[in-house]
């Protein structure tokens, strides 16, 4: 039965007479193709929590237990999903190391997996997107996991970083001069991505990688902006923390029309004195769809002086994402394919961090603290040390790490299920390794 206009229903966890009874709608049979409650779990990518906020749950006036309903169904299913992708994930990557160097721990019978593409990341149907990961849960596979069968799967996933796959975002775009102006060129296209070993998606890209290129510039530069639309959806592209001129945010029906498929929008403006720091471009049309799925990149703008901020012997950039793109990812790479940071002890690491994503991610690093030296590409006037800093999406936050310690050091997201599942560590985890 779907709820209509006079049912009431208890929040999940049982009676709860802090928890009072909520009113969403009279219950009335389900027609075809129309939404369920339960069907509101079935997540529109492969494991990010995305979901539409059903109509037949928006009269409900306890917004947190509305919130509460919704989470507990989305948890269910993305405990499925989660399961059915590390059991395939565990047997890409026992196809890179060869299964002998995951030891005797699994016996034949033990798993029964096959290595195949993530259809379930691939599949732009959510009813068959629910179907496909049912048919994949064998009753074999909903058994607990015996100590050996974990901790053999945790090994491989630990010995396979960073496993080599195909294509590497955030590297730098280059320019033209047209005179004093830089003139780069994007183009908006799908690409047959690889976010983990073994494990596509169809991303929509800019030149073909996710995240996209990297744009760097300078403090008083004039740049221009050539971008192609070959995409099947209009689109545009926004600054995000760039002070640019109005008609240049790119917010369509807002600022400018909207890029059609196959039409070449350009856009010019300067870089403005006291905009250094750490930006971010991506979609601004349909763009909870669009920048899941790869229309993302950071924009980097240096100080016309560099020692107006803070020295640093290497730099690193970290865009976190969330959606159809292994799930939860780092630089367009769920591990073991995503990739280290690299230091000599004694250094100063610059880690720039970018939320694209939809969810707030607190990444945490083993090991050593991190000076947050500025946000959303501002300089903090007192610059403070943590060891988890909480990224909400848009945000940007720039830190330091002394590489004091030799050794190589866990760094992920320390919301734990978007790092580390039974069967191994995954999504949103790479690792600082300071050597001597």
């Amino acid at each position: 039965m779907r709820f209509g206009m006079d049912s009431w229903i208890q929040p999940p966890g049982g009676p709860n007479d802090s928890l009072p009874l909520v009113r969403v709608g009279r219950a009335r049979p389900v027609k075809r193709h129309e939404t369920t409650p339960l069907q509101l779990a079935i997540l529109p990518q492969s494991m990010g929590d995305r979901f539409p906020i059903d109509p037949i749950l928006q009269p409900v006036k306890h917004y947190s237990i509305h919130r509460r309903i919704q989470e507990g169904m989305i948890e269910m299913r993305r405990k499925t999903l989660v399961k059915d992708m590390n059991r395939r994930r565990f047997m890409n990557i026992a196809g890179v190391l060869g299964i002998g160097a995951i030891g005797t721990a699994l016996a034949p019978d033990g798993l029964r997996i096959e290595r195949e593409q993530s259809s379930v990341a691939q599949s732009p149907d959510h009813e068959h997107e629910a179907n496909v990961a049912s048919n994949q849960t064998s009753a074999s596979e909903s058994d607990e996991l015996t100590a050996d069968e974990m901790d053999a799967m945790h090994e491989a996933g630990i010995k396979a970083f960073p496993v080599e796959t195909h294509g590497l975002g955030g590297q730098p775009l280059q320019f033209k001069l047209d005179g004093d102006v830089k003139v780069f060129r994007l183009i908006c296209q799908l690409t047959n991505w690889e976010f983990a070993p073994g494990e596509f998606v169809e991303a929509w890209t800019y030149n073909g990688v996710v995240p996209g290129p990297e744009i760097r510039v300078t403090e008083g530069d004039t740049v221009r902006f050539e971008v192609t639309n070959e995409l099947p959806q209009s689109t545009a592209v926004h600054w995000h923390g760039l002070v640019v001129p109005n008609d240049q945010d790119g917010v369509p029906f807002i600022t400018q029309p909207p890029i059609k498929p196959g039409e070449t929008f350009t856009y010019e403006f300067p870089i403005r004195d006291g905009n250094a720091g750490t930006h971010m471009y991506h979609a601004h049309h349909n763009s909870a769809f669009q920048v899941t799925r790869g229309l993302l990149g950071s924009f980097i703008v240096e100080p016309k002086d560099p020692a107006s901020r803070p020295a640093f012997d290497r730099e690193y950039t970290i865009v976190l994402n969330d959606g159809p793109i292994g799930g939860y990812s780092l630089n367009g790479k769920s591990f073991p394919a995503t990739q280290p940071l690299m230091a000599r002890r004694g250094e100063k690491v610059l880690i720039r961090y970018m939320n694209e994503g939809m969810m707030i991610h607190p990444m945490h690093l083993h090991g050593m603290p991190m000076t947050v030296t500025a946000a959303d590409g501002y300089l903090l006037p007192q610059p403070y040390m943590c060891d988890t800093i909480n990224i909400a999406p848009g945000q940007r936050f720039e830190t330091i790490v002394d590489a004091t310690e030799v050794g190589t050091w866990a760094f992920h997201c320390h919301i734990l299920s978007h790092a580390e599942t039974e069967h191994g560590m995954f999504g949103m985890v790479t690792a600082l390794i300071v050597e001597e």
